[in-house]
C-alpha cells in the first residue's frame, strides 16, 4: 500500500526546514518508548498491561450550555457494558490543551478564506495559555504543517498568514496525518476542521482517518462552512462524515455560513475545552475478543433535568497492522 506523506514547513533561525512525514497504519515510534525485542519475549508467559484509560467528557444541558458542577458520584463509567471504577476525576481539567486548526484552502472555499483567518486569529488569541500548544496545518490536494506545536501566538498567526489557496483537498489524509503528530503528546489532544466537507483527492480512507484519530485520542471539532445552503455542488457525503468523525471523538459539528457564525463556534469550542471533564479508570476484566473497547459514561442526578454526555466511542488495544 502506497506510504502517506505530509510536508512540514517550519521556520528555524536562518533557515527554512522541509521535513517529510509517512505514516498509515504504522503506530508512531519515539526514542522514549521503544518496542520490545519480539526474539527475548518467552511465549511461554503471559503479560497483563493495565493502562488508565482517560475519557475527556462533555456534559451540556437541553440549551447547549456546560454543565460545571458535577461530582464523580454522578457519573458511571462502562466498557463493553461492564461498569468500571472511577480512578481519576477532575472538574475542570488543568492539562496542557494540543490543538491542530486545520483550514481547508482549496478552490471550494476560496471566497471564504478572509473571513477564515480572521475568526482563526480570534480563537487563537482567546484560547491559547502558557501551558497550551497550537499547531497549524493548511488542508489542499498536499496536507501542509505550516507551524509547530507552540504557545507563541505571534507564531501561529505568522503561520496563519503564509496559507495558501490550493486545487483539491485531502481531508481524510489530513484528519490521519495530523492524529499522527498527536500520538505521543501528553495533555488533551483537539483538532479543529475548518472545511467545507469535501474530499477530492485523499490517499486513504475514512475509516482510517477515524481509527488513526481515536488511536491518538484526539477530540475533533469540525467547522463546515456552507456558503450557499442550496448549493447544488454541495457535498452532504463529505459534511456527514465529518459530523460521524466528531461524534466518534467526543467532539462536535458546526455550521458557518459568516463570519460571525464561525465566530461562534470557535468562541463554543474555547467554552467546551474549559468545561471539561476528565475521567480517568482502569479497565477491570476484558469481555470481547475485539480490539476495540466501546466507552459508555452516563450522567444520572435526580433532582437535575437530562443532560446531553460527549466523550469518544472507545479505544483501540493494538495498533493498525
Amino acid at each position: 500500500m502506497k506510504s502517506l506523506t505530509f510536508r512540514s514547513f517550519i521556520t528555524a533561525p536562518g533557515s527554512l526546514a522541509l521535513l517529510a512525514l509517512c505514516a498509515l497504519g504504522m503506530p508512531a515510534q519515539t526514542p522514549s518508548n521503544p518496542r520490545k525485542d519480539p526474539a527475548k519475549d518467552d511465549q511461554s508467559t503471559i503479560r497483563v498491561n493495565v493502562r488508565l484509560v482517560n475519557v475527556f467528557t462533555t456534559v451540556t444541558d437541553d440549551h447547549g450550555a456546560p454543565v460545571a458542577n458535577l461530582a464523580k458520584e454522578d457519573f458511571k463509567v462502562l466498557e463493553d457494558g461492564m461498569p468500571q471504577t472511577i480512578s481519576v476525576f477532575d472538574q475542570e481539567s488543568e492539562l496542557p490543551l494540543n490543538i491542530i486548526l486545520a483550514i481547508d484552502t482549496s478552490e471550494s472555499t476560496r471566497r471564504d478564506m478572509k473571513l477564515e483567518v480572521a475568526s482563526a486569529k480570534k480563537f487563537v488569541h482567546s484560547i491559547l495559555r502558557s501551558q497550551d500548544r497550537i499547531s497549524i496545518f493548511q488542508v489542499s490536494e498536499e496536507v501542509l504543517q505550516l507551524t509547530r506545536f507552540t504557545p507563541d501566538a505571534r507564531v501561529i498567526e505568522r503561520g496563519i498568514d503564509r496559507l495558501e489557496k490550493g486545487a483539491g483537498t485531502s481531508l481524510y489524509d489530513a484528519i490521519y496525518l495530523c492524529s499522527d503528530t498527536l500520538l505521543d503528546r501528553q495533555g488533551r489532544k483537539v483538532m479543529v476542521l475548518i472545511t467545507d466537507g469535501g474530499d477530492t483527492t485523499s490517499q486513504t480512507s475514512y475509516q482510517n482517518a477515524l481509527r488513526r484519530a481515536e488511536e491518538a485520542e484526539a477530540i475533533i471539532y469540525s467547522i463546515i462552512v456552507v456558503p450557499i445552503a442550496a448549493d447544488a455542488g454541495r457535498n452532504t457525503g463529505g459534511e456527514h462524515a465529518l459530523i460521524q468523525i466528531s461524534k466518534d471523538t467526543g467532539g462536535k459539528y458546526y455550521y458557518a455560513e459568516s463570519i460571525d457564525q464561525l465566530d461562534h463556534a470557535f468562541r463554543e469550542i474555547d467554552r467546551e475545552l474549559r468545561n471539561q471533564y476528565l475521567i480517568g479508570y482502569y479497565p477491570n476484566r476484558r469481555v470481547s475478543d475485539s480490539s476495540f473497547r466501546r466507552i459508555q459514561v452516563e450522567v444520572s442526578r435526580k433532582d437535575t433535568p437530562q443532560f446531553h454526555v460527549r466523550h469518544r466511542a472507545g479505544y483501540y488495544t493494538a495498533p493498525a497492522r
